[in-house]
C-alpha cells in the first residue's frame, strides 16, 4: 500500500473517529525502526496493539518476526480490514487491548514463557489512568520475565500515568526521540521492576 494512500485512509478514520485514534497520520518508518530497537533480543514472539495501517506490523516481519508468531490487534473495522489484506499470514485480530492476555492464549501466538515484546501504538496519552492500568495489567500478564511494553507518544513526558506506573511496579526507560516522523515522536519501553 502505497504511503500517500495509508496516510489517506488514516486521515479519513481520524476524521470519522478523533478520539479512538491516536494520530491524525500512520506511524513513519524510522519510529517503527526505534520501537524494534527497543525489544529484547531475538525476539521472537511479538504483539503489536493499535495496527493502523501496518507500517510497524511491515518493520517487524521485514525484522525476521514470524507472521506466525506475530499478534496484531486494531479497533478500528476498516484499518482492521486493511491489516488482514496485507497480512494474510499474521493473527490480526479486531479487538480492544484489554483483552490482549485471552486474544493470546486464544490465537497460539505465545511461547510457552509469553510474548517477548509488545508494541504500542495507542494514544495512551490521552486515556483516563483507569483505562492505562487495563491495558498494561493484560500486557504484563503475557509478557515474559524480561518483556518489554514499548510505546510511542507525540507528548514530551511518558504518556503512562506515574500511579499506573508505580501501581504495576514498572520500570521507564526513554529510548529516543525519533524527529523524522510527523510529528516527532518519544519511543519509551516499560518493563517489570524487579528489585
Amino acid at each position: 500500500m502505497p504511503a500517500y494512500t495509508q496516510q489517506l485512509t488514516f486521515f479519513r478514520e481520524w476524521i470519522k473517529h478523533p478520539l479512538q485514534m491516536a494520530s491524525v497520520l500512520p506511524s513513519g518508518q524510522p519510529l517503527a525502526r526505534m520501537m524494534i530497537s527497543a525489544m529484547p533480543d531475538q525476539s521472537e514472539c511479538v504483539i503489536e496493539l493499535g495496527g493502523g495501517t501496518g507500517v510497524i506490523t511491515e518493520a517487524l516481519l521485514d525484522h525476521g518476526v514470524s507472521p506466525a508468531q506475530l499478534l496484531v490487534l486494531e479497533m478500528n473495522e476498516t484499518m482492521h480490514g486493511i491489516l488482514r489484506d496485507r497480512f494474510p499470514h499474521a493473527h490480526v485480530l479486531c479487538a480492544d487491548a484489554r483483552h490482549v492476555n485471552e486474544l493470546a492464549q486464544r490465537t497460539g501466538v505465545l511461547a510457552p514463557a509469553g510474548a517477548d515484546a509488545i508494541l504500542s501504538s495507542l494514544g495512551l496519552l490521552t486515556m483516563p489512568p483507569s483505562l492505562q492500568r487495563d491495558i498494561l495489567a493484560a500486557a504484563f500478564a503475557v509478557l515474559r520475565p524480561g518483556g518489554v511494553f514499548v510505546q510511542y507518544t507525540y507528548g514530551w513526558r511518558s504518556p503512562l500515568d506515574e500511579r499506573v506506573r508505580k501501581d504495576l511496579q514498572l520500570r521507564c526507560e526513554r529510548v529516543g526521540m525519533v524527529w523524522r516522523n510527523a510529528p516527532p515522536a518519544q519511543v519509551y519501553a516499560y518493563s517489570r521492576d524487579d528489585r
